[in-house]
């Protein structure tokens, strides 16, 4: 497989940001809980991510050892925390209250980072920390601990921290491998731990929810998750986390057209900062930024 140029890398990371940015969407209109809905949207991955490796005549298990296939495990089980937390901040707080909580994870990515592998944070990287915070604080509503909000808030930071271990576990464990291969084992990770615990609703969702589901699992969970694992071959986590951070401008995006839930002035303040914070430091590191 040819190597990706840095541009070809950030193209593929910023199409994932757009397509998990219609994730909360889907979310809010499948009438499930948060487990069914995370095991219909990896099994649909599952069969997209496959049929297109059988179309594109590539091997799903070549180069796959214990030690890959344990990572990978590890990865699909930080997978399936990332979703049902995601979901359930979805369903608890709303779309904007889950993918805001979700947006937290660059945060963590630099801290982990900094723990973890010793990197150095740049005093660049804390300046575009700095202003994706200082955008989330913006366009976070008003705090109420006895508030729904307050709660659904909390299950998406969760998500979030659980993303950015995601982030790490794929950079450092997925070089030399496919990277449609390791979506299509870690969606099927997913699928292995969600299945008892959900199989039993799925005889009562209705069609629309089944559409949904279909949407959701081959478009932004098969092709996104593709995209973002093949991202990281050629970006530090830092990097592609600061575009993922997209993610409530493209939500919010969606939720203003599809529902006309039009966002307040301070709302798009704290989008713009986002968006300029994830536009400069993709055009910043184009060297130094590379894995």
């Amino acid at each position: 497989m040819a190597a990706l140029s840095h541009w070809q890398a950030l193209g593929r990371i910023h199409i994932a940001a757009l397509l998990f940015g219609l994730t909360g969407v889907f979310g809010e209109l499948i009438q499930a809980t948060a487990t069914a809905i995370t095991l219909g949207r990896a099994a649909f991955a599952v069969c997209a991510l496959a049929g297109f490796a059988i179309w594109q005549r590539q091997g799903l298990l070549a180069g796959l050892c214990g030690p890959r296939v344990l990572a990978i495990a590890m990865a699909g089980a930080l997978l399936a925390a990332h979703w049902i937390t995601f979901f359930i901040s979805v369903k608890t707080g709303g779309i904007a209250i889950a993918t805001l909580g979700f947006a937290s994870f660059p945060a963590f990515i630099t801290i982990l980072e900094g723990i973890f592998f010793r990197e150095r944070v740049r005093p660049v990287e804390w300046f575009m920390l700095v202003l994706v915070t200082a955008g989330l604080v913006l366009i976070t509503p008003s705090f109420d601990l006895a508030d729904a909000g307050t709660i659904g808030l909390a299950w998406g930071i969760a998500s979030g921290f659980s993303f950015a271990l995601l982030a790490l576990t794929n950079r450092h464990s997925a070089r030399g491998l496919n990277p449609l291969q390791v979506a299509c084992w870690q969606n099927l990770a997913v699928v292995l731990l969600t299945l008892p615990f959900a199989w039993g609703e799925f005889a009562s969702l209705s069609a629309i929810s089944w559409l949904w589901l279909a949407l959701l699992g081959i478009f932004c969970t098969g092709l996104s998750h593709y995209l973002f694992v093949s991202s990281l071959s050629r970006l530090n986590a830092r990097t592609a986390g600061l575009v993922i951070a997209l993610e409530p401008v493209y939500a919010i995006a969606f939720a203003w057209l599809l529902f006309a839930q039009e966002p307040s002035v301070r709302t798009m303040l704290g989008a713009l900062l986002i968006l300029a914070a994830s536009l400069y430091s993709t055009t910043r590191q184009k060297t130094s930024g590379q894995s």
